[in-house]
């Protein structure tokens, strides 16, 4: 299943998302303008290795905040930044600017910390903003579950459009990810099982479910109303 778009406005602009969006490519173009023996580097240096962390000197913990500006490819970042874009903005006007930054920010490092833990192998990188984005779709499951989701699901060569509740999508979406990170646990590599962070991807989701009430503005209004929607 891939989502195409939800049918609920933001109604204020999302600046925050915006520039996390612009970020996450921007910094892809630059490793995409490195030679191989540059991007390996920059891998080595910034991607998230726990067997690079050291607790006890609290610098190498900075590797949790730069490895999720870090993609792998062009599926990568893109597949990311336009799931960003559908989610993103509503969560931004439900909490608010800043604070979505923060819970942004903080979604991604306890998504790593959780993957630093039960990825598998110490010396893989793992990068990538979906443990970040895995949050913001916690949190919209949280505060839209009644809002509905453009989804393409291919059957053999045709494309089929349905409108699911976001309850379903990112329901099915999380139990999958649950399925794959056990069953990576069975494998000697983790995330090397498919190349996917799953627990960054499941961390980040319950972050973003059990905590996103906290960054709630206070006295804030929905930010949608069941009538107001994008017709399909």
């Amino acid at each position: 299943m891939f989502p195409i778009r939800d049918t609920i406005r933001s109604r204020s602009f999302p600046i925050v998302n915006w520039i996390l969006i612009i970020v996450n490519v921007l910094v892809f173009f630059y490793e995409w303008s490195l030679t191989p023996e540059q991007l390996q580097a920059l891998i080595s240096n910034y991607a998230l290795i726990p067997a690079a962390i050291d607790i006890s000197h609290p610098l190498t913990l900075y590797r949790f905040l730069t490895h999720m500006f870090m993609h792998a490819g062009w599926f990568h970042v893109l597949s990311n930044v336009w799931v960003l874009y559908i989610f993103g903005d509503n969560v931004e006007d439900r909490i608010g600017g800043l604070r979505y930054l923060v819970f942004y920010l903080a979604g991604g490092v306890i998504a790593g910390v959780l993957q630093a833990t039960l990825g598998g192998d110490p010396s893989v990188p793992s990068l990538g903003a979906s443990g970040a984005i895995a949050a913001v779709m916690g949190a919209y499951f949280l505060f839209f579950p009644s809002a509905k989701v453009i989804t393409l699901i291919p059957i053999l060569i045709f494309p089929w459009f349905v409108e699911l509740p976001a309850l379903v999508f990112l329901g099915f979406w999380f139990v999958s990810q649950i399925f794959s990170g056990v069953l990576s646990l069975a494998t000697a590599g983790g995330v090397q099982a498919g190349g996917v962070a799953w627990w960054a991807h499941i961390g980040g989701f319950v972050y973003g479910l059990a905590l996103a009430r906290i960054f709630q503005l206070r006295n804030k209004p929905p930010s949608w109303h069941p009538d107001e929607y994008y017709p399909w």
